[in-house]
């Protein structure tokens, strides 16, 4: 199904276009212009069909498609963090996305009242060599518990129950452990170099083990993103401190010290709260979010029971239904309706896991720590957000590791929709193109010497933050009308990332910085339409809106107007449901009109319209494609060709004749119609009163010559006389 370009637009393009609608992606045609396509062109009827068809499409394909309306990224770990933070500008819509959910707590893990410091098995009581004092060192750790019950006055009561009915082996301590660290982010760090930033690197260390390097650290933040992995391997409680530092990278000194945190890896092993590995809240075998824990949750809800003094839970043969703690327990009861998620596991295993999930056990989470610094004991450092997973080796081999390597740009292929579902990162640069055709009821600013109102028009475009690369047209020169032609391509390439709908790029803040500055900035595209002046400075004439804030987001734009009759202000309204926005980097092309509009008088009005064909390239297409900025070679895909101008810059000299019959035919035009019709009527007045006389005296005078036959004269043609002859005489 397709839609063929006006025999105008053909004509400024030099080419045609078929956008394919619906299926696929959009494909392009390109011929040389010759008249005998011009005159294939110019067929109305088929024009008119093909008119038809665009409009019944997109008024009724594209906005009653889900898929264009709603259609879904890839999700990553990071699309679950910003799920659960709440950043909705990060956030990408997905439909599953209640079973990935994820807590994060605002503080330590031992913080949270729920789960009482992780000392439920024993509490941490610190040793002294002296009476302690406020600047006493510590020499040392002793872990127990106490418990003082009341002697009952009935000495055959029963004894209360012991806290620990199984205790732990002696063979199992000291345990080897595999431990993995997970450094999320850190938020707001005291600055340590005099630009109010500083450059962050993370060591991890246990016991003799140290991890990290000076070389992996991020400049000029105070804000990293860090999503690294560390593994390691202790003996508990032989190595159970896990100290966690961040240092600032100095090129000429000695780095300073940002702030240190410390966990206690023994208290989380012993806690009854199962704080070695968080409980997803839905279990996975594939995807994403796959089962990271070495056990899988009904062994985990076996050796829960055992350790609570209960009988195992049995499970019926179709595993939909389980007899726990003397009540029996369906799969129902969490799953009202059969799930159609990708990527879960058996029944058995989830219920089990629901039933976990309500024992208050330590769910899968990010936890804030407090960064504290002995150069500034007790003052806040920063934050830092991270996970801690402990696997006992004799438990077996820990699930894979979860994936929170920083977001970059996607690595696609040409001819692969820009949000696929591509599984290779990496850095990689796009191409925006957009080709100005021309505007239409441009704000005339200018007077001639005939005191008419006309514009020197040109259009300035940039990506948003990136106003270093900003492209202009050429002048369009004594437009009386508002309307220009420019058939001129604009051309900016880069670096996009997918997932939160921003561009990247990194650039120093200064000459003599070392490291550039990685920067985020929104997709938008900001087109103005300026006045040229010669002698004073250029006028601004208005810019193509979006959202209010005179941009066009790239990822969520409103369909443009087939014609500038029928583009409107009321496009750009977000809260209006007869415009439908879409993504372009999912449509990949777009032709048509948009509105311009300045703020004027404390509201906003239209100024203009222009006429823009989008497109979104990736690196491969764009190598494949070439095409050159302005009118420049390569000047293909398309090729656009100079637009028919009337004149130049002196145009109203050259052609003075025109320019008065313009000027007063729009002055006038009224008045001029009016005395035309005058004239005739004056002159058919005149001409019948000149006439009146002599058809009058013509009916009254002669009435016979009008009424009888007209006299016959008779030539005697055989002996014609000479009347000036006189007669000869009788011989």
């Amino acid at each position: 199904m397709c839609a063929a370009l006006s025999d105008s637009d053909a004509q400024e393009s030099g080419t045609a276009r078929c956008h394919s609608v619906g299926w696929g992606e959009p494909s392009q045609l390109h011929w040389v212009m010759t008249p005998q396509n011009q005159a294939s062109l110019r067929m109305a009827p088929i024009l008119r069909l093909n008119s038809f068809l665009w409009f019944f499409c997109e008024k009724f394909w594209f906005k009653s498609s889900k898929a264009e309306d709603e259609y879904e990224h890839e999700v990553d770990w990071w699309s679950k963090f910003f799920w659960a933070t709440g950043d909705s500008e990060k956030t990408p819509k997905y439909k599953y996305k209640d079973y990935h959910t994820i807590k994060v707590f605002d503080c330590e893990l031992e913080a949270v009242p729920d789960f009482q410091g992780l000392q439920d098995f024993c509490q941490t009581f610190q040793l002294y060599q002296e009476k302690p004092k406020a600047d006493s060192p510590v020499v040392g750790e002793f872990k127990g518990l106490f418990r003082i019950y009341p002697f009952p006055e009935n000495p055959e009561a029963p004894e209360p129950p012991r806290q620990f009915p199984v205790l732990p082996e002696r063979d199992d301590f000291p345990q080897q452990c595999m431990v993995r660290v997970y450094v999320v982010r850190a938020i707001n760090l005291q600055p340590q170099d005099f630009n109010g930033l500083c450059d962050p690197y993370v060591i991890l260390k246990l016991g003799k083990t140290k991890l990290g390097s000076r070389d992996l650290y991020q400049p000029n933040t105070v804000d990293p993103i860090f999503g690294m992995v560390f593994e390691l391997t202790c003996n508990i409680p032989l190595e159970k401190d896990l100290h966690i530092q961040l240092f600032d990278f100095d090129m000429f000194s000695a780095d300073d010290e940002i702030g240190t945190t410390i966990i206690d890896l023994e208290n989380r092993l012993l806690s009854g709260f199962g704080a070695c590995c968080g409980l997803a809240k839905s279990y996975f075998v594939s995807g994403p979010f796959i089962w990271r824990d070495q056990i899988r949750p009904s062994y985990l809800l076996e050796r829960y029971t055992k350790g609570k003094g209960q009988p195992p839970p049995v499970f019926n043969p179709e595993e939909d239904s389980v007899l726990y703690n003397g009540e029996e327990i369906n799969l129902k009861t969490f799953e009202p309706e059969p799930l159609t998620v990708p990527g879960l596991g058996p029944n058995k295993e989830r219920l089990a896991l629901h039933i976990l999930n309500t024992l208050g056990l330590v769910p899968e989470h990010v936890e804030t720590r407090t960064l504290y610094s002995k150069s500034q004991p007790g003052i806040d450092q920063g934050k830092l957000q991270i996970w801690v997973d402990i696997f006992p080796k004799k438990l077996g081999a820990p699930g894979p590791q979860v994936d929170i390597s920083p977001r970059k740009p996607k690595r696609a292929g040409a001819g692969e929709l820009f949000l696929s579902k591509a599984s290779e990162h990496g850095g990689c640069r796009y191409e925006l193109r957009c080709i100005i055709w021309k505007t239409a009821q441009v704000d005339l600013v200018q007077e001639t010497f005939s005191r008419e109102r006309m514009s020197d028009i040109y259009i300035k475009g940039w990506l948003f933050g990136l106003e270093k690369d900003m492209q202009k047209t050429d002048i369009h020169y004594h437009s009386l009308t508002g309307e220009g032609n420019f058939n001129w391509r604009f051309i900016f390439p880069m670096d996009y990332l997918a997932a939160e709908g921003v561009c990247i790029q990194s650039q120093k803040d200064y000459i003599w910085s070392l490291d550039p500055t990685l920067m985020k900035y929104p997709a938008r595209l900001i087109i103005q339409v300026w006045d040229n002046d010669i002698f004073s400075a250029d006028d601004f004439l208005g810019e193509v809106l979006a959202q209010g804030v005179l941009e066009l987001d790239l990822s969520d734009m409103p369909f443009p107007a087939q014609h500038a009759h029928y583009c409107t202000l009321k496009m750009m309204d977000n809260t209006s449901a007869q415009y439908k926005h879409f993504s372009l980097f999912k449509k990949k092309v777009v032709t048509g009109w948009w509105p311009c509009q300045v703020y004027n008088e404390d509201k906003w009005r239209m100024s203009g319209k222009v006429k823009m064909t989008l497109e979104i390239l990736t690196e491969k297409e764009a190598l494949i494609r070439p095409a050159g900025r302005g009118q420049s070679e390569p000047n293909q895909y398309p090729t656009l060709h100079p637009p028919p101008r009337a004149g130049g810059p002196l145009m109203w000299m050259r052609s003075p004749i025109k320019n008065f019959c313009f000027a007063c035919w729009k002055r006038y035009r009224f008045r001029i119609v009016g005395l035309m019709f005058l004239s005739i009527a004056v002159f058919m007045l005149f001409k019948f009163i000149y006439a009146a006389p002599s058809y009058l005296a013509m009916n009254l005078i002669k009435p016979e010559f009008r009424m009888g036959p007209p006299p016959i004269k008779i030539v005697n043609v055989m002996n014609p006389q000479n009347p000036n002859k006189p007669p000869s005489s009788a011989a």
